[in-house]
């Protein structure tokens, strides 16, 4: 089911309002664990400024490809909400769907007090979301799903919808006079990155070409690009959907010895300094840290207040916001904490 999308003003004010409602209590640090496939739990120390509410038990799924930097911005984000609202976060990843519905299975079996998931593959989550709703756990999902968290009857929506900002990106690459992009997926058949660059597609008044590339290999990656771009000189720009592939992008740019240029979503503070130092023309800042704080404070917030942003209907955008030379300097201070 593909929800009709809300108004600008709806946008803004559902965000407000969710951020607003975060920023009430003091924010505390939280120690982080190890990332990886297997669950890690945040410290239960006692900490300055939590919150006095009961203690609650949070798990986070998320589809995280090992060595994606992406994801400890998300789960850094988290963790900081953890902190702050006295919950025991547990934390696991797995880029695969099934494993993913295992590991949600794993929390209700668990029963936790509430689960935020991403609904990168929603077919696979179906059946286990609806069985954590059936066991009274409330879900929440954030970073993808945005065309399928209402139809699975989840709580709320933190994150990008992926096709207003693909064609944001198509739109702008007009305006910089690009005339054949290559956009490049990096898992096939994930749902937000096709979203995206269908959007970039639509967006785009040029020739778009789509390649997949295997995202957790990144030498044939790169490859993969540098093959393309020396068998089709006309690309003249290459844009990708994460901060690491646009930095073997770059790579792959020099080794076809072609003279496209790069964009791609996503940031982190290597990203910042390619935008910096010009070997990236731009990113979109989809927000991460924003995604994984709202995802657990969400839950808080309906555990202890019955609040929800968005009242079930309007997911919360946390993007596209675009970083290039105008604005990066004011970006990476934040980029190098980790919060951008």
């Amino acid at each position: 089911m593909t929800n009709r999308p809300p108004s600008v003003r709806s946008r803004r004010l559902t965000l407000a309002v969710a951020v607003a409602a975060g920023a009430a209590l003091t924010l505390a640090g939280c120690s982080s664990g190890s990332g990886g496939k297997k669950s890690e739990e945040s410290a239960d120390g006692a900490l300055a400024g939590k919150a006095t509410t009961p203690r609650m038990t949070v798990a986070m799924v998320t589809h995280a490809v090992p060595g994606d930097t992406f994801w400890d911005t998300i789960r850094k984000g988290a963790e900081a909400a953890a902190a702050k609202d006295n919950i025991k976060l547990i934390y696991s990843s797995d880029p695969s769907g099934g494993t993913q519905a295992n590991l949600v299975q794993n929390a209700i079996d668990q029963k936790v007090d509430g689960i935020a998931v991403t609904l990168a593959k929603p077919d696979a989550m179906k059946d286990v979301v609806a069985k954590a709703r059936k066991a009274g756990i409330p879900v929440v999902a954030f970073n993808s799903g945005v065309d399928d968290w209402k139809s699975q009857g989840l709580l709320e929506y933190f994150g990008q919808d992926e096709t207003v900002a693909g064609e944001a990106v198509g739109r702008k690459l007009n305006t910089l006079g690009v005339k054949h992009t290559v956009c490049v997926i990096q898992e096939q058949g994930q749902v937000a990155l096709e979203a995206r660059c269908a959007g970039v597609k639509k967006g785009f008044a040029g020739k778009t070409d789509i390649l997949y590339v295997n995202g957790a290999d990144m030498p044939s990656l790169k490859s993969t690009i540098t093959a393309k771009l020396r068998q089709d000189s006309s690309i003249d720009e290459v844009v990708t959907l994460g901060a690491p592939y646009a930095l073997g992008a770059v790579g792959a740019v020099s080794d076809a010895d072609s003279k496209a240029k790069v964009a791609t979503f996503d940031l982190n503070k290597d990203l910042v300094k390619a935008v910096q130092d010009g070997s990236i023309q731009f990113a979109v800042d989809q927000q991460p840290y924003l995604q994984g704080y709202l995802a657990v404070d969400g839950l808080w917030l309906y555990k202890n207040n019955g609040n929800y942003s968005g009242g079930g209907e309007q997911p919360v955008l946390t993007g596209p916001a675009f970083v290039d030379k105008s604005n990066v300097e004011t970006v990476a201070g934040f980029a190098a904490k980790g919060t951008r």
